[in-house]
């Protein structure tokens, strides 16, 4: 009898620890030693929500829990409660830095992403045929942001453009839909982007500066009407067959939708001639998140994964070039024929927010 006891715990024993060793390979989070928590801008969710990305961050000895916000937002709010803040640019990561009472530079640029504007098939060949916009390919072209602003100075509706009326969508004025330009980074952007474009091809710097393009900037954003604070929900909308016909979003947004393969739907990407690149700027908090933001940049695995979500990484344009390659009748990889240019200061750009949102 007792060997026979003797046995069946010796078997238990050997259960007991294959279980624990094939939880450890189904929980990957199981082997990870430090629990961080994030704001991040809602572009990012699903690359931390993706269970590859969990897998390989627990193989660095992360668990990474997230929740989201407008990027130009995340300076108000408890920073204490956080690890880590990872807006969409540089520029409102330093004045998370600033609130978090951070001194010396500490952030790490793990990937970037140009903005474009998705377009609805009809919308991109009537602005094409009307100067607007150049087609280079059946879902891919260019808006012409000189043009394009000069029709927004001039308050021009689609009804105006030749060719529109075969579209019954295509009413009313022809905008940009944005995100808030005052708390989400894609939106402060677009503003840092046209007003270069409207202060003759350089940033604005000054009162001046504020003085000449405002006025503009305020038509931009006012016909809009009510304003998200994340460029999520507008692309998720578009994506579905509602929303406005022209919507500014991240090239990760569509390059990750693609290259999950996932349906598209009615889309035209284009890319504005003249563009800021949003560096993602990871901002440690707390000392857990300090190797954080490296790991992320550096770690091969967790840099494929940033490209299947559609992210640039870090000096990668190899990298997106040839993951995007099956794509290419959507995307520009190389940014071909577009002009990068800077932001202005956090004051000057958020005094254009307050300007064009009246």
């Amino acid at each position: 009898m007792r060997r026979i006891l003797g046995i069946l715990l010796g078997l238990l024993l050997i259960g007991g620890v294959l279980y624990v060793a094939l939880q450890g390979q189904e929980h990957p989070e199981s082997t990870a030693t430090k629990t961080v928590r994030g704001v991040i801008g809602s572009e990012k969710s699903d690359f931390f929500r993706d269970p590859d990305v969990v897998k390989a961050l627990a193989a660095k000895g992360y668990i990474v829990k997230t929740e989201t916000s407008g990027s130009w937002a995340m300076d108000q709010l408890a920073l204490k409660e956080f690890d880590f803040a990872f807006p969409g640019s540089s520029e409102p990561a330093k004045e998370v830095a600033a609130a978090a009472g951070l001194k010396g530079a500490q952030e790490t640029k793990p990937f970037y992403s140009p903005l474009v504007v998705i377009a609805r098939p009809n919308a991109a060949r009537v602005m094409a045929a009307n100067g607007l916009a150049a087609m280079t390919g059946k879902n891919s072209g260019t808006l012409l942001m000189g043009p394009f602003l000069k029709a927004a100075a001039e308050d021009r509706t689609w009804q105006q453009l030749p060719g529109s009326s075969a579209h019954a969508e295509l009413t009313g004025t022809v905008f940009v839909k944005t995100t808030d330009p005052a708390s989400s980074n894609s939106g402060a952007l677009f503003l840092a982007a046209t007003s270069n474009v409207a202060n003759g091809n350089s940033v604005v710097a000054d009162d001046a500066g504020i003085e000449r393009t405002a006025p503009l900037m305020r038509k931009l954003i006012s016909v809009q009407g009510a304003l998200e604070t994340s460029s999520d929900d507008p692309f998720r909308a578009f994506i579905s067959g509602s929303g406005e016909p022209l919507i500014l979003v991240y090239e990760s947004q569509v390059a990750s939708l693609l290259l999950q393969k996932q349906n598209p739907g009615d889309m035209v990407v284009l890319y504005p001639d003249t563009t800021v690149n949003t560096a993602h700027t990871f901002v440690p908090l707390s000392d857990d998140a300090k190797e954080l933001g490296a790991v992320l940049a550096t770690d091969p695995r967790l840099r494929e994964l940033a490209v299947l979500r559609g992210f640039r990484p870090q000096d990668g344009v190899a990298e997106f070039t040839a993951a995007t390659a099956p794509h290419a009748d959507y995307l520009n990889p190389g940014l071909t024929g577009i002009r990068q240019v800077g932001t202005p200061t956090v004051k000057i750009l958020m005094a254009l927010a307050q300007r064009a949102k009246g």
